[in-house]
């Protein structure tokens, strides 16, 4: 039987705080979950291994027992083989704090039996074999003590979920309401209406509560989180909370003066005066009617309005005549000044 570093199935170092053991157990869990490896019998394994990890590292009192029992493993793994070899019953001896030792050390010897390492740990729902051996009912039971009842299992949480979902810009820009369909462990689907809040970018994570994974003894389900991702817009680009555009005005605007029309993602137009003399590539500045700020909607970023000249394709005879009076004319002077 070889001994199980709990700390490497959740993949954190020994000195891990418990937020650092809760977040990889959830990433882990959402990874490996029945519901999203449906029939993958080494995920489902995997699960129950990060499942039983967890069971130890999450609780203070267990993590600190299953430091100091694995730290003598291996000695006991040998106590073991002794006592099946020689029918003893002499209990194994744990060190831990207390008396003085060598350098200054404190320890004290405590004597701790088949039934106290059952007593750890209690006898929850099915563990591997290292765990059972050193913590559960398993065979190193001492002859007469026989086999506590099974507890009920110990409440636990569902696991959260991960969902992909895409958007528009659009979308994105007023907020939405989507249709999800969800196949549970047990081959049903369900339908899910879930909104997606104005503001959501790409790699936004939109919860969705009580709709993950199934509790254990009565706890509540987990989480569903929408991992969403924003489809490009060719009208726009987006930079923050600020939308960019372009806008084609003729070409006569930008030189007499009036007005261009800017669209916005959710299919408005926006009036923006445009003043004489506009140079072709001026931007304009639209304030609040950029992208909801996802943590505040009621706060947007602005809508920038690139403005280029769009030019007649084709000329009539009279405004070949006009242009080429004005192109006499001099429209320009050599400091750029318009006559």
């Amino acid at each position: 039987m070889e001994f199980q570093d709990y700390y490497a199935v959740l993949g954190v170092p020994k000195t891990a705080t418990e937020k650092q053991i809760r977040t990889a157990y959830r990433k882990l869990a959402r990874q490996h979950h029945p519901d999203v490896n449906p029939g993958n019998a080494q995920a489902e394994e995997r699960f129950k291994q990060i499942n039983e990890a967890y069971e130890v590292l999450s609780d203070p009192d267990k993590r600190k027992k299953y430091d100091e029992v694995g730290s003598r493993w291996r000695e006991y793994e040998q106590w073991q083989r002794t006592q099946g070899a020689t029918g003893g019953a002499q209990p194994f001896e744990w060190e831990g704090f207390g008396a003085q030792g060598p350098g200054g050390t404190r320890y004290e010897y405590r004597t701790v039996d088949d039934e106290d390492l059952r007593d750890m740990f209690g006898d929850e729902s099915p563990f591997s074999d290292f765990f059972e051996s050193m913590f559960g009912v398993g065979g190193g039971a001492q002859p007469g003590r026989g086999r506590r009842a099974a507890r009920a299992p110990r409440p636990r949480a569902g696991a959260d979920l991960d969902q992909q979902v895409e958007v528009t810009l659009a979308d994105a820009y007023r907020g939405t309401t989507m249709q999800l369909e969800i196949r549970a462990a047990d081959g049903k689907t369900r339908r899910l209406e879930v909104k997606i809040p104005p503001g959501v970018r790409t790699g936004s994570r939109v919860r969705v509560s009580g709709q993950g994974g199934p509790g254990q003894g009565g706890a509540p389900a987990g989480d569903i989180y929408l991992v969403v991702t924003v489809a490009p817009d060719p009208r726009f680009e987006r930079r923050g909370d600020d939308l960019h555009t372009q806008v084609r005005v003729p070409f006569q605007t930008l030189l007499l003066g009036g007005e261009a029309r800017v669209p916005t993602p959710d299919g408005r137009t926006l009036a923006l005066s445009i003043p004489p003399a506009t140079q072709d590539g001026r931007v304009f500045r639209l304030r609040g009617q950029g992208m909801p700020t996802l943590s505040a909607a009621t706060v947007r970023g602005d809508l920038h309005a690139e403005l280029h000249a769009r030019l007649p394709e084709r000329l009539s005879n009279h405004q070949r005549e006009l242009v080429e009076e004005f192109a006499r004319a001099g429209a320009e002077t050599t400091d750029g000044a318009v006559r």
